[in-house]
């Protein structure tokens, strides 16, 4: 229990009531997963059953859920054995913070062909009664597009994914939430969604005009008239493209997708920039971002993008943590190098490794002290 207490200290700061029902399983699920041509044995912790409460819509008055259904909330994420430990612990924290857990449809989305039934299974497994499909994502014809970053993790095709949600899930879908694998949710996923996007704008995010906005683009992007003409006109802050909002009908209706992947062409040709996938994003949607409450993005906490480091909060109050840059908490937690904010993460974790149990009493304690903190 000597762990649990820094944990519940943090988790006091930020913890928010729920009207969700939910309740422990009494086993836990097995996987295999490989890695460098070696197979490891894991496990996944069943999650506890997340159900709706009282007050939300009724889905379906026969047990079955369309896709299409107008009451759900969509939320789209990445899914690959590198940052599966990531993905399935922002998915417990979604169901656990969520008031009506039951209305949200997660569209994951995978680019490893090969492991895409092995990917469902562990969803499958360790959300018993998530609503979820698994689409596959082809990186040939994006991997001719994509440059070299400064970081080998910016490359991977599958960091691209968010570009093509409007052509991967299904045309009735016309709203989505997409959300980085590195995130835990302390707030109830409802109030993302129901954020408005005036005007013409097509996504939503939090955005920072006090960041250095010219770093992001090479002294012959700005140098080149023909090319910074871009931003002439606007006043275009910095965004993390991993929390936004989309409105996927404005998206398809302005072919944004071909709109980023001409500047991934022009990237090509001159170096116009070092980040991967985010600055073809600030370069179609820079100043036409509908900004949404810092608290959704609580961004950095990975530290630098080269450099191992450690940050803490920003002031003010939370409702996503964001671990981009370099540093993961899972890794650091397992290096026995955690940073503070590390420990904000761990509640989430479902993953034990080689036969690791976390018995079901300890998740009750900790689910009985966490509510004493919100009282």
């Amino acid at each position: 229990m000597l762990l649990l207490k820094p944990i519940l200290i943090l988790l006091s700061l930020l913890v928010i009531q729920t009207s969700a029902i939910r309740s422990f399983p009494n086993k836990l699920s097995y996987t295999e997963e490989e890695f460098d041509g070696s197979v490891i044995k894991s496990q996944y912790i069943e999650a506890p059953e997340y159900r709706n409460g009282i007050q939300c819509p009724v889905l379906s008055t026969d047990g079955s859920l369309s896709v299409c259904n107008p009451s759900l909330i969509h939320v789209a994420m990445t899914l690959d054995l590198d940052y599966l430990r990531g993905s399935i612990a922002a998915v417990h924290s979604l169901l656990k913070h969520a008031d009506c857990p039951e209305n949200v449809y997660f569209h994951f989305i995978a680019s490893d062909l090969p492991k895409l039934a092995e990917l469902t299974q562990i969803i499958n497994s360790t959300f018993p009664s998530l609503s979820f499909k698994v689409y596959p994502f082809i990186e040939a014809p994006i991997k001719n597009l994509i440059s070299s970053s400064i970081r080998k993790a910016l490359n991977n095709p599958l960091n691209y994914a968010r570009t093509y949600l409007a052509d991967i899930l299904e045309e009735c879908v016309d709203r989505v939430i997409y959300l980085d694998s590195d995130i835990i949710l302390v707030d109830d996923i409802q109030k993302l969604w129901k954020i408005s996007l005036t005007g013409s704008r097509v996504i939503g995010a939090p955005v920072y005009c006090n960041a250095n906005f010219t770093r992001y683009f090479t002294e012959e992007f700005w140098s080149d008239s023909e090319l910074s003409k871009v931003f002439e006109g606007k006043k275009a802050c910095y965004f993390n493209t991993g929390v936004m909002v989309m409105d996927l009908v404005r998206w398809r209706a302005g072919d944004y997708r071909m709109r980023i992947e001409k500047w991934m062409e022009v990237q090509k040709l001159k170096r116009i920039y070092e980040l991967g996938s985010l600055p073809p994003f600030l370069l179609v949607f820079g100043g036409d971002v509908e900004g949404i409450d810092h608290r959704w993005n609580q961004h950095g906490l990975g530290g630098h993008n080269v450099v191992n480091s450690c940050r803490s909060l920003h002031p003010g109050p939370v409702s996503l943590l964001h671990w981009s840059g370099k540093g993961k908490p899972w890794s650091r937690l397992d290096e026995g190098k955690p940073c503070p904010v590390d420990y904000l993460w761990a509640p989430y974790d479902l993953h034990r490794p080689n036969g690791i149990q976390w018995p079901q009493e300890e998740r009750q304690q900790i689910e009985e002290d966490y509510s004493s903190a919100a009282s």
